[in-house]
């Protein structure tokens, strides 16, 4: 089996939705795993599938008041992602997506399980920089997050500075008949405050190794898919709407 590893590209946050959600129900190759990181053309944020806007932007308001009294929260390119999770700033982050295919065993596996996995492979790859990371474990007391900001409080199996206990890494999923899509987010400033000088290009490619083995596959760079450019125009237009943003 082969890992895809797609070019690295820089869109807006409704067109940066659009693609992840159609590698997971259009990549030519439907049997791959396919893996990519991204970048944000404006300061973004995104919203979990299931939150409500108002709170949403309560979030953001609330967030922007503690920042700066001259930043504007509505200011950001905001978008509801696909999957489910909470608000994420992407304004300092590295971000990536992973399709797992259907049949795939770890597609298969329950959320908990494969999420502990991609995040436990994760955890790997900046310890190979010396950053003290793990997965946060099980707490029989703690009750999981309703969906608030997502870097304000780890949830189990998130990715955790084992000194400060900070957040790292955080991630959200869908899953369908095509398989699963992870959408997972990494907090640069909790890395970059214990690693000075941590290279992120390293990052990926020790990030990229440990998917590979936990998938069983190879991984491989391969080109930007063909897909129907009027898909990918509707689709974005459609998570850059009104309708999309606020219908919960």
């Amino acid at each position: 089996m082969i890992l895809h590893l797609l070019p690295t590209r820089t869109a807006g946050a409704a067109e940066n939705m659009a693609v992840d959600f159609l590698l997971l129900q259009r990549y030519p190759q439907p049997a791959a795993p396919r893996f990519r990181h991204y970048e944000w053309r404006a300061p973004a944020c995104t919203f979990g599938y299931a939150q409500k806007i108002a709170a949403v932007r309560e979030l953001l308001a609330a967030q922007a008041r503690l920042q700066s009294p001259d930043t504007d929260g509505f200011r950001l390119d905001l978008c509801r992602r696909p999957t489910g999770g909470g608000l994420v700033d992407h304004r300092a982050d590295w971000t990536y997506a992973l399709v797992i295919p259907r049949g795939h065993p770890l597609e298969e596996a329950r959320a908990t399980q494969s999420y502990r996995l991609i995040h436990e492979a994760l955890a790997a790859a900046l310890r190979a920089q010396d950053v003290p990371a793990a997965t946060k474990p099980a707490a029989d007391d703690e009750a999981p997050d309703s969906g608030g900001v997502c870097f304000q409080r780890a949830e189990v199996h998130d990715v955790v500075h084992t000194v400060t206990h900070a957040k790292i890494a955080g991630a959200a999923q869908k899953r369908n008949r095509h398989g699963l899509l992870f959408q997972g987010s990494i907090w640069r400033p909790a890395v970059a405050a214990d690693a000075t000088g941590f290279d992120w290009e390293r990052f990926e490619a020790d990030f990229v190794a440990q998917l590979a083995a936990a998938l069983g596959a190879t991984a491989e760079n391969v080109p930007w898919p063909e897909f129907n450019e009027d898909e990918v125009s509707g689709l974005t237009e459609q998570y850059a709407s009104a309708e999309w943003l606020e219908f919960r």
